[in-house]
């Protein structure tokens, strides 16, 4: 029986799985596997498995925002799910930062949806041997990352951007950048902590790469920069797991029967 929403069954999920938000990157995103199988297209989750350098990987989209990450991250540990990557985008709070990567060792959580798992307190930790690989691999790509404390948010535009009523209603959506800013807080997404926080829960090793195409002023990475910089994540996600795997492999076989 498939799953409610993301329509999958166990025997279409691999082990390993890549999360991003666009259903459109997903697209992007299968040409780097080989084989690639479509397993469905519903709402805003459209999935793929297929195999890189021999790995099984299914790709996936979550659409914007903690439930919906919550819904995907429930559906693919149904179908068997035991790694879990989110690639995306994530606004940088480090100057100058814009076109590095974000790769958090753990996420402040101002999303609600985890408070219906856990009590407000639990931490959102990522899963530090996938974190130490992903980090070789962006320097691998020629690439500076950050590993600082990140978080994640509901309110897009109560928050983070100014809209025609944030502006009528005098709302003040610079007060969140200068409170994270106190706290030395890398950079701003409205996925991340949900995920972790699952991910901890299921007992899914599970991390966040991200890279930085808009700074806190707005300063926004365009056009064929922007189109590299999403290329290189891509390549670094699917070679950190590569190498995830061929470690864990040789992990396993030293373990003594």
């Amino acid at each position: 029986m498939s799953t409610i929403y993301m329509k999958a069954e166990p025997q279409d999920i691999a082990k390993y799985v890549i999360f991003v938000g666009d259903p459109l990157h997903v697209n992007l995103l299968k040409n780097y596997l080989d084989n690639p199988k479509h397993i469905s297209f519903n709402r805003e989750f459209n999935t793929y498995t297929g195999t890189y350098k021999g790995v099984p990987l299914t790709i996936t989209s979550t659409g914007i925002g903690a439930p919906s990450v919550a819904i995907a991250l429930e559906e693919m540990y149904e179908c068997g799910m035991e790694v879990a990557i989110r690639m995306g985008t994530m606004m940088s709070m480090i100057e100058g930062s814009l076109g590095d990567m974000i790769i958090p060792v753990g996420v402040l959580k101002r999303e609600s949806t985890s408070n219906t798992y856990v009590e407000e307190g639990y931490p959102a930790i990522a899963d530090i041997s996938l974190v130490n690989i992903m980090n070789e691999s962006s320097e691998s790509f020629g690439k500076k990352h950050h590993n600082g404390i990140s978080a994640t948010i509901d309110g897009f535009y109560s928050q983070m951007f100014k809209s025609k009523f944030s502006r009528e209603s005098n709302r003040d959506t610079g007060k969140l950048f200068r409170e994270l800013k106190q706290m030395g807080i890398c950079g701003v997404d409205m996925e991340s902590s949900i995920f972790l926080i699952l991910g901890r829960l299921m007992c899914v090793k599970s991390a966040i790469v991200t890279a930085i195409t808009v700074l806190e002023n707005l300063e926004v990475l365009k056009g064929k920069e922007r189109e590299d910089l999403e290329d290189t994540l891509i390549k670094i996600v699917l070679e950190g797991l590569y190498k995830y795997s061929d470690n864990c492999q040789i992990e396993c076989n030293e373990v003594p029967l």
